[in-house]
């Protein structure tokens, strides 16, 4: 599989908050069907409470956006009643539909231990005959993914998100995607088979890893392949992980507003207005 471009993530202020984007990109507004992924390590105040800390409670319409927890915990409170925290390793998947409001804090526990929080945040953009359903959170442990073990036994692939090699993950998607988060804890080599019809990338989170016919992605950067080929060839250096990111595009017209995601700015307008009129909820935070 050939390599399209690579992608250094880079420093962003979101209110404040500093994180690393790999996309969107001026060059690159997205790689259908993914709009937007972030990077982010975040430290909190012992002497303030977690409820305080964080992000607090915002709206969303249009896409799914997906945590993955690398460190430290994520305590997700939604206007649908769902009250969850998801630990390391583990993913938490929210489909918005129409609309929904939620807040992302640290868990009390990583607050009183000075643990680090490390996520990276995925936007999933929904087609539009299904932007408009009903909004659905999803949340499993990590021992609920089915994984696969390269031939060497060096890297581990948990299938986050549609079906590899007869493994099936639970998490119900929009569209057709293949996600997965690979681990690898030494040197080892394995080749991943991406249906020919989807977009791919891999976002390394840290280490690094050699891709065949290309060569080095470090760590912090996001490598997207050409549409036209379904074998990528990696070995991985130790202490490396990544994700494999991959799904069949939408082709169809995106326009956002800061935290919508629809297909006409008249859409982007009604969602404007139902939230402001409290259609996606309230979330009242204890």
């Amino acid at each position: 599989m050939s390599v399209k471009h690579l992608i250094p993530a880079f420093n962003i202020n979101m209110g404040g908050i500093i994180v690393k984007q790999a996309l969107p990109t001026q060059k690159i507004q997205q790689v259908d069907p993914f709009l937007l992924l972030h990077h982010g390590t975040f430290k909190f105040n012992k002497n303030s409470p977690a409820k305080h800390q964080g992000i607090g409670p915002h709206p969303h319409r249009g896409f799914t956006p997906v945590t993955f927890v690398i460190e430290g915990e994520v305590h997700h409170k939604d206007s649908r009643g769902h009250d969850q925290i998801a630990k390391q390793g583990e993913v938490q998947w929210m489909h918005t539909g129409a609309g929904i409001i939620h807040s992302e804090r640290p868990s009390q526990a990583i607050v009183d231990s000075e643990t680090n929080q490390e996520i990276i945040q995925l936007w999933i953009n929904s087609p539009a005959a299904k932007k408009m359903d009903q909004p659905k959170y999803q949340y499993y442990r990590e021992e609920d993914f089915p994984y696969i073990l390269s031939e060497d036994k060096a890297i581990k692939s948990k299938v986050i998100a549609g079906t590899y090699d007869n493994n099936i993950s639970k998490i119900k998607t929009e569209s057709p995607l293949l996600i997965m988060w690979c681990l690898s804890e030494q040197n080892g080599m394995t080749t991943y088979n991406i249906p020919a019809d989807y977009n791919a990338m891999i976002y390394v989170i840290k280490g690094g890893i050699k891709v065949s016919g290309y060569g080095m992605v470090e760590s912090k950067e996001l490598v997207v392949f050409e549409n036209n080929t379904s074998e990528i060839e990696i070995t991985t250096n130790p202490d490396t992980q990544y994700l494999i990111l991959s799904g069949e595009p939408l082709n169809e017209k995106v326009v956002q507003q800061g935290p919508f995601v629809m297909n006409s700015e008249t859409q982007i307008l009604e969602a404007m207005r139902d939230y402001q009129m409290g259609k996606m909820g309230v979330l009242i935070e204890d």
